[in-house]
């Protein structure tokens, strides 16, 4: 079996404080820090051992920032160096020191990394894109597109290397006007996929069958939106629950829920990057702008499949 698993710990506490985030914003104490630190622990000990023997692909999503934290800075690259883990990435605003990436193996780390305008200067932003760039580690990068964010999000398109996917998230409790969308669109043409909530009530998706949700007491769920759990990774209860199935929530309005959507083209779309969120032909040199064939085909494809206007 290849089994994606998105990791999400206790962790909670983040260097940024953005006021548009969703997640929790709190400091952790030592204690939940060091609790933390123990279900990674665990958590990466399991994934080497490998007792089911499975192909894995891990996203970590934490509630806070990871790698300002050594343990999984320490665990991104231990996981990049196993022979039957496929892709190993986080989530991260791309603020800590990368003095780790060195010693991971390129192959397998990716970075899905967010600008956030008003906490970090683009230079020092940019610095970090280099870094990853000069040791050939995949990432892509992206914004939340609320319009004081616009005019960044096109300094930062500017900047960028073509090759690297700035992608854009509608941002929750925005109503975006046809030019907003047209707007936003030029700069990520999959920005289709994120503005509209998609109708999820019936229709199979990958969660649950070959992608899980997994929280640092081991608990296995089909996705971090569902909450009946599926059994525990500890103990091998959740492999019974593996299945296909469809989904019981009647939307679907977060990228890395609907992307595993079946009747979504997004496995086309993200093909050999769903987790570090990269489209094929980013990754495969077969973009030339916003504007290429290759892209606005997929692209269009996604107002296609849902009606109605977003808003979260």
């Amino acid at each position: 079996m290849n089994l994606s698993m998105l990791y999400r710990g206790p962790l909670a506490s983040c260097n940024y404080d953005c006021p548009y985030c969703p997640f929790a914003k709190r400091r952790d104490d030592p204690a939940a820090l060091l609790a933390d630190r123990l279900a990674l622990t665990r958590f990466v000990d399991w994934v080497s051992a490998n007792p089911e023997g499975h192909r894995v692909s891990v996203l970590f999503t934490p509630w806070g920032e990871g790698l300002t934290r050594a343990w999984y800075r320490d665990a991104l690259v231990r996981l990049s160096h196993l022979s039957h883990v496929d892709r190993v990435a986080i989530q991260t605003n791309l603020a800590a020191r990368l003095s780790f990436v060195p010693d991971a193996d390129p192959s397998s780390l990716a970075l899905w990394a967010t600008y956030h305008p008003g906490q970090v200067p683009l230079g020092r932003f940019l610095r970090q894109c280099g870094v990853l760039d000069a040791h050939r580690v995949r990432y892509s990068v992206g914004v939340v597109g609320l319009p004081e964010h616009l005019a960044p999000a096109h300094a930062l398109r500017s900047a960028l290397r073509p090759e690297v996917y700035l992608w854009v998230n509608a941002a929750d409790g925005h109503v975006y006007t046809a030019d907003e969308e047209a707007a936003w669109t030029a700069i990520d043409p999959h920005f289709g996929y994120s503005v509209r909530p998609h109708a999820s009530l019936g229709h199979e998706c990958r969660a649950g069958e070959t992608v899980v949700s997994v929280d640092g007491d081991g608990t296995v769920r089909r996705c971090h939106f569902i909450a009946a759990p599926l059994g525990n990774l500890y103990d091998g209860s959740y492999l019974d629950g593996l299945r296909p199935r469809p989904c019981g929530n009647a939307f679907c309005d977060c990228h890395i829920g609907y992307v595993h959507l079946k009747r979504l083209p997004l496995y086309d779309v993200f093909a050999g990057g769903v987790l570090e969120r990269i489209p094929y032909v980013w990754a495969n040199g077969e973009y030339s702008s916003a504007s290429s064939p290759n892209v606005q085909a997929t692209a269009s494809r996604a107002v296609e499949t849902d009606g109605g206007t977003r808003r979260k």
